[in-house]
C-alpha cells in the first residue's frame, strides 16, 4: 500500500512555509530599517524606493496608521495603514520599514506594495503631513 503523504522534512505545506518565513527573519535581522514604535509623534520619514520617495509620519502612538504622500497612490497626503515590509509573497515583518525590502501599506482596503526600499531617512520634529 503506498501513501501520498511526503516524506519527514520534505516539501510537505509546514515545510514550504517555513522557507519564506526563515528567509524573511533573516534577511531583516540583518538589513537597517525603521519600527514605527521608535518614532516620535512629530517625525517624518522620508522613504526612497527605485521610482518613488514617500514621506510617511504617524498618525497616533502605537498604531500602523500613518499619512503617506508620494507616488501614484498617494499624490496628495493620505491616511494609510501601513503593514510593514516584506519581500515578497505573504510574509511581512509588521510595523517595521526595511531596506531592500517591499513597503506594504493599506489604502482603502485596498494593497499597495512598493518597489524595495533604496533608503530610509528620519526627519526629526518636522511634520508638513499633518
Amino acid at each position: 500500500m503506498t501513501t501520498s503523504e511526503p516524506p519527514v522534512g520534505g516539501p510537505g505545506p509546514a515545510r514550504l512555509i517555513a522557507q519564506p518565513l526563515d528567509r524573511l527573519t533573516a534577511s531583516a535581522a540583518a538589513a537597517e530599517g525603521v519600527r514605527l514604535v521608535d518614532l516620535a509623534p512629530s517625525d517624518v520619514l522620508e522613504v526612497r524606493t527605485r521610482n518613488t520617495c514617500y514621506l510617511i509620519s504617524t498618525i497616533g502612538l502605537r498604531d500602523d496608521r500613518v499619512v503617506v504622500m508620494g507616488g501614484t497612490f498617494f499624490p496628495l497626503p493620505r491616511e494609510a495603514q501601513l503593514v510593514g515590509s516584506t519581500l515578497g509573497g505573504s510574509a511581512v515583518k509588521l510595523g517595521w520599514i526595511g531596506r531592500g525590502f517591499c513597503l506594504e501599506l493599506l489604502r482603502d482596503g485596498h494593497r499597495v506594495v512598493t518597489t524595495r526600499v533604496r533608503g530610509i531617512r528620519v526627519i526629526a520634529g518636522s511634520d508638513p503631513l499633518h
